[in-house]
């Protein structure tokens, strides 16, 4: 189906063959929905990004998914140090057509964009990544705890920005704020340990 940026049927893994993390796990995930995979530390829910990015093999079943972005936990090892967030943006990212639109939807002030990572507040550097996420056009944006080192008031505007864009791709979200994923998510997914 057109619309399906994610499809895992019956995913069976695990880093020990007789200690499984997933076994027979299937999601399906469409452009304009959020799914959120919500659960405990060691749970596996940052082995299951890495299983959708190929860095890892599925020990059976299979993963189906189109162009994907990431945003990360922490904003500051998404940037190197040494280089502005445009030269970093440039590195990834071809069509700089909508810089202008998005940054204007992300409430981003252009000049920090010629700032280096450590001249930002984290909150304004998680706005680069999702900036620099956004531009690369994705069918399935994967945001791996994209709040949880950012105040609550900060940490719900991304949340919130983040939705604006759901005409343009899926999100998949790993998260453990059970609220956060209750206001914003089509579907949740609790994986128990």
């Amino acid at each position: 189906m057109k619309n399906n940026v994610l499809i895992i049927s019956n995913l069976t893994f695990g880093y020990v063959r007789d200690k499984l993390i997933f076994n027979n796990f299937s999601c399906n995930l469409n452009k304009g929905e959020v799914v959120s995979i919500v659960g405990e530390s060691g749970s596996g829910k940052s082995t299951l990004f890495e299983l959708i990015c190929k860095n890892l093999k599925p020990l059976e079943g299979s993963i189906k998914v189109q162009k994907v972005s990431s945003i990360y936990q922490d904003p500051y090892s998404s940037f190197h140090p040494s280089f502005s967030i445009i030269e970093q943006i440039k590195d990834v990212v071809y069509d700089m057509n909508e810089l202008d639109e998005i940054c204007e939807k992300l409430s981003l002030d252009k000049v920090l964009l010629e700032k280096k990572p450590h001249e930002l507040s984290g909150g304004q550097l998680q706005r680069c990544s999702i900036l620099r996420s956004i531009l690369m056009k994705p069918d399935l944006l994967l945001a791996d705890e994209p709040t949880s080192a950012l105040d609550n008031v900060t940490a719900l505007e991304v949340m919130q920005l983040l939705v604006k864009f759901l005409d343009r791709f899926g999100i998949l979200l790993i998260t453990h704020d059970e609220s956060l994923a209750a206001w914003c998510s089509d579907t949740i997914i609790n994986i128990d340990k």
